[in-house]
């Protein structure tokens, strides 16, 4: 694989044209989450509950002295021995996040519906620090995380603002939440599919390499994906 080359002025051209795109992109990008951070707020009205290595935990508790939360729905089924491949190559990203977080006044949880001594136990092996939590309630399956098995039995469930076919217990997702002085905790955003791809370094870097990602040709995009103890 070689790209065409060129002495340095025509190299140095293309670079320029390049990067005018890559501005407005930028500036479309800035534009993008001045558009998100005025979304409306919808309440949560359900007592979620977690099982955190603190005991159960509502909804609320995961702020911390936070008024802002971000959720990272990690794909780990409650009868799961492992947790998906793909969320675990996610969250080789998010060690040394949540301190930087917590000084913008925003806090941060994986969330998952295995049962917390596994996640603990999966966290130990892969050297991970990040908060992380046990579902005991729907809330994974109220914020499209997970989907009830008379869905799945359909063939097709709500997921990603449509219903489409799937026949896959748990999704990828974040979603964000705010809580106001008196303790009520508000849904501000959920992303689903290809836009959980911001919080990937490692694409990013992929995306810079004249390679990009080489993924075309593979039997799906991710399947060279491996937990970082099994390359």
């Amino acid at each position: 694989m070689q790209n065409t080359v060129v002495p340095h002025a025509d190299w140095l051209k293309a670079r320029l044209e390049l990067m005018e795109a890559e501005k407005a992109f930028t500036r479309q990008r800035d534009e993008l989450t001045r558009w998100r951070m005025a979304l409306p707020w919808e309440r949560v009205a359900k007592p979620y509950l977690f099982e955190t290595p603190d005991g159960e935990r509502v909804l609320a508790d995961l702020f911390g002295d936070c008024s802002q939360l971000i959720v990272y729905h990690f794909m780990f089924g409650s009868d799961w021995q492992e947790g998906c491949k793909s969320c675990s190559f996610w969250a080789d990203n998010f060690n040394g996040i949540p301190v930087h977080l917590r000084h913008r006044d925003v806090a941060f949880t994986a969330v998952s519906r295995a049962p917390l001594d596994r996640l603990m136990a999966y966290r130990k092996r892969l050297g991970w620090s990040f908060p992380w939590v046990s579902d005991r309630s729907t809330f994974s399956i109220d914020y499209y995380g997970a989907f009830p098995p008379e869905d799945l039995a359909k063939g097709e469930t709500f997921w990603n603002y449509k219903v489409q076919p799937n026949t896959t217990s748990e999704q990828v997702g974040i979603s964000v939440f705010a809580k106001n002085d008196a303790g009520e905790v508000f849904h501000t955003y959920s992303i689903f599919g290809r836009g959980v791809e911001e919080v990937n370094g490692a694409y990013h870097f992929l995306d810079m390499v004249p390679k990009g990602r080489d993924e075309d040709g593979l039997d799906f995009t991710m399947s060279w994906v491996r937990r970082h103890d099994q390359y």
